[in-house]
């Protein structure tokens, strides 16, 4: 199809759901993606953090091949080897965990929720935090502390609390007899990459256990090594009662996942809770290929070392340009908050090749695949540079 047969494709035939951005991309390997006519783009946003082993990563492609050729689909009624290989390498990674496989990050924190409420016997409200996000279906869309996402798909069900982030006296104050859990993002990515302080954290993580609450981390942006750990919450010494995780877990293709502790991880029974195609076994070699990916080719370690000149020279453009007001993040998850709209910087990068993301409306996303090197952000950051010298000096 050429240009703009494609165009007319998405305007006669796709739901407008997205914003899209005027590009037709055909082939991508690493961080870098072309275009239908050829053009060369360096990725630092691969797909609101789908992306941590870049595009097309080997390891992966040849994995999903190999599988494809053995079994497409079994039912989960029937028990398939590269599942349970997932499973064990998951819980081995977290803590003494079992897992529920689903298809998105959406789906992970569904899950979560009705965990939740069963396992509350009568209990069901579940506190959240302003800026955060925790998916588009119906219950995640209620725990979301954001109204703009919430506008016009009323009325939500109920049962959520929304507070303060960062506020522990905000939480105690939330708290009734009904409460049964408390979730959050410990870097809320659309929220504006918002990161929760430790002293924050290990006071919820003290209040659930005295009140009998369960501690449920959303890691669907942050899990699997984008903060140069495997889980992010493990910045912060605590162990989550459940944990999701999505986004990067297949190395691009679609998976969800929730995590819970194994004590209480039976609460669920046969026929409480389904996914058709959660862990299916070409999903699954794929995940099990990223593991491999990230532990052989040391992406943890690399997502570090990385980290540290990414934030040194975004800190130098901070220095540099006064639009910038903040730069902060961890890991290989950094928000430039500026004092003005992101939006033109976005596209100033856009025009000279490098994919960046604008939340919140003020706060730019960089989220570069683990196996970034040096060179790469080096140029992000002169093409970045370059920009602010023209839309955003002052």
């Amino acid at each position: 199809m050429k240009l703009e047969e494609v165009f007319e494709s998405y305007k006669d035939y796709i739901m407008p759901t997205y914003t899209k951005v005027p590009l037709v991309f055909v082939k991508g390997k690493g961080s870098r993606l072309w275009d239908i006519h050829g053009n060369v783009y360096l990725d630092f946003f691969p797909g609101w953090g789908v992306g941590n082993l870049g595009h097309c990563h080997p390891k992966v492609s040849a994995a999903v091949r190999d599988q494809i050729s053995k079994l497409i689909f079994i039912p989960n009624n029937y028990y398939h080897i590269p599942q349970a290989k997932l499973a064990k390498e998951v819980a081995y990674r977290t803590f003494a965990a079992k897992v529920f496989f689903c298809n998105s990050g959406a789906e992970a924190n569904e899950g979560a929720i009705k965990f939740s409420r069963k396992f509350g016997k009568g209990r069901f409200e579940i506190i959240t935090f302003e800026n955060s996000f925790h998916g588009r279906t119906l219950a995640a869309l209620a725990a979301t502390g954001q109204k703009k996402y919430q506008q016009g798909f009323e009325p939500l069900p109920e049962g959520f609390r929304i507070v303060k982030f960062n506020d522990i006296e905000a939480v105690k104050g939330a708290l009734s007899d009904k409460t049964v859990a408390i979730m959050l993002e410990l870097i809320q990515g659309e929220g504006g990459i918002n990161v929760a302080g430790k002293d924050f954290v290990l006071a919820l993580r003290k209040l659930c256990d005295e009140k009998n609450l369960l501690l449920i981390v959303d890691e669907v942006q942050t899990g699997l090594g984008r903060t140069g750990k495997y889980f992010c919450y493990q910045h912060y010494g605590i162990t989550p009662d459940i944990v999701t995780l999505a986004k990067a877990l297949g190395g691009g293709l679609p998976v969800g996942m929730m995590a819970v502790k194994k004590e209480i991880a039976d609460t669920l029974q046969p026929g409480m809770h389904a996914s058709t195609f959660g862990g299916g076994p070409v999903i699954c070699r794929a995940a099990l290929a990223t593991l491999e990916a990230i532990q052989k080719e040391k992406l943890l370690a690399n997502a570090s070392k990385q980290s540290e000149h990414l934030f040194q020279r975004l800190n130098s453009l901070k220095n540099k340009y006064p639009a910038i007001k903040e730069v902060r993040g961890i890991g290989l998850m950094a928000g430039v908050e500026l004092n003005r709209e992101g939006k033109p910087i976005v596209e100033g990068c856009l025009k000279k090749g490098l994919l960046i993301n604008c939340t919140h409306d003020t706060v730019l996303r960089l989220m570069p695949a683990l196996n970034i090197s040096k060179k790469e952000i080096d140029r992000a950051i002169n093409i970045l540079d370059g920009v602010f010298s023209i839309a955003g000096s002052s």
